[in-house]
């Protein structure tokens, strides 16, 4: 069996895990500079990027040629990961401009084809599409994931299980996807309905209850050789076996790079807050799925626009109070880490659709989303921290 399904191995990381320690992946486009379509560039960025050593240990394939992912790496907090990530952006787009390659931060792209896409070359990826097909090749889509470290096996488990109920509320808060295949798909999150209400094993997961519970169920789908290696557990909140990690996967990319790092911290912090109601045992009940693939469906369809569930009273509220509803609850973990978190008071799907609604053809407000893009992922390190 290999290391990425060795339960024991992955236990091992959760016992051997620091609490809060935070690494950050960010997903782009790879665009014609011109036409801002989709190109198939990542093999050669990849290239280049051998003579930066620091950007040849950041940047990974992500499925199609046409995408290509940033990471921070583990470090020790939310501070030196979004210092790191920021460091590893200016590259980027300094490789990226220099290889003609333009670089775009929207959950789908507006309009290139899906069907002209191609699968990188990988042993991984090869798996994927042989294993999915048509999942794989409609999956044109780009993401934020939060890696937040939490130490203990069985806590891990409790931490994603408390997490269940906050991911519609990230996804509303972080939509920025409303257009696909050339037209406003009236969705907030095409990316979501794309991949998570795609691929299997993917969206909201059960609550387990303990690693023993979670560990059976990794065994039976190994046992029935359902998967061979556990990336192909796609649930929007994880524990990552590698890394010793709760991952948060639900969220698109964010436009503009202040909004990226606004959305991470408060990841970080409902990741937290969620582990310190578990060591003082703040009461919490698991919501059948049904209940959270209500406000799942909402944060797709409306994103911050509509309305969400108190699942507790079953009473609705408007969406756009969901960021001060998760602050709110994690402030004193936010007080105790020093995370500020300032979002937009618009997300990117809000502006996305404001562009066209006050007459922007398509084309016109994707070409200002990534001028936008540009003008704050490939800041200096220095004047992103300012």
């Amino acid at each position: 069996m290999s290391s990425s399904l060795d339960l024991d191995f992955a236990y091992a990381a959760f016992e051997d895990s620091t609490d809060f320690t935070v690494g950050l992946e960010e997903e782009f486009g790879l665009l014609d500079p011109n036409s801002l379509g989709l190109v198939p560039r990542f093999e050669e960025l990849r290239g280049a990027a051998d003579a930066d050593p620091v950007l040849a240990e950041s940047i990974a394939g992500e499925l199609i040629s046409s995408e290509i992912e940033i990471r921070s790496g583990r470090c020790p907090d939310l501070g030196a990961s979004l210092h790191a990530q920021r460091d590893r952006r200016r590259r980027l787009f300094t490789l990226a401009a220099e290889q003609g390659v333009a670089l775009g931060a929207t959950g789908t792209h507006p309009w290139s084809d899906y069907r002209e896409q191609q699968i990188i070359d990988t042993e991984h990826y090869h798996r994927v599409e042989d294993g999915l097909k048509y999942v794989a090749w409609r999956n044109n889509t780009f993401s934020l994931h939060v890696h937040v470290g939490v130490r203990g096996a069985d806590r891990a488990v409790l931490v994603c299980d408390r997490l269940r109920p906050v991911l519609p509320l990230l996804l509303a808060i972080s939509a920025n996807s409303p257009f696909l295949d050339g037209r406003d798909s009236g969705l907030h999150s095409a990316r979501t309905q794309i991949f998570t209400k795609s691929f299997p094993r993917c969206g909201v997961p059960d609550a387990f209850g303990s690693w023993r519970a979670f560990a059976e169920y990794i065994d039976f789908l190994v046992r029935t050789r359902s998967i061979v290696e556990y990336t192909q557990v796609w649930w929007s909140v994880r524990p990552h076996f590698s890394f010793g990690t709760v991952e948060v996967r639900i969220c698109d990319a964010q436009m503009t790079a202040p909004e990226s790092d606004a959305l991470a911290g408060l990841i970080v912090a409902c990741v937290a807050q969620a582990a310190r109601d578990v060591d003082e045992g703040v009461p919490f009940t698991d919501l059948p799925r049904r209940m959270i693939e209500e406000n799942f469906w909402r944060a797709i369809r409306h994103g911050l626009d509509g309305e969400l569930l108190d699942l507790d009273s079953g009473e609705a509220f408007p969406a756009a109070e969901a960021t001060d509803r998760l602050l709110a609850w994690c402030a004193p973990v936010r007080a105790e880490l020093g995370i500020e978190v300032a979002p937009p008071a618009l997300n990117g799907a809000q502006r996305q659709r404001r562009m066209t609604d006050a007459g922007m053809s398509l084309p016109e407000a994707y070409a200002a989303v990534v001028a936008e893009t540009r003008e704050t992922y490939a800041a200096s390190t220095a004047e992103a921290t300012r």
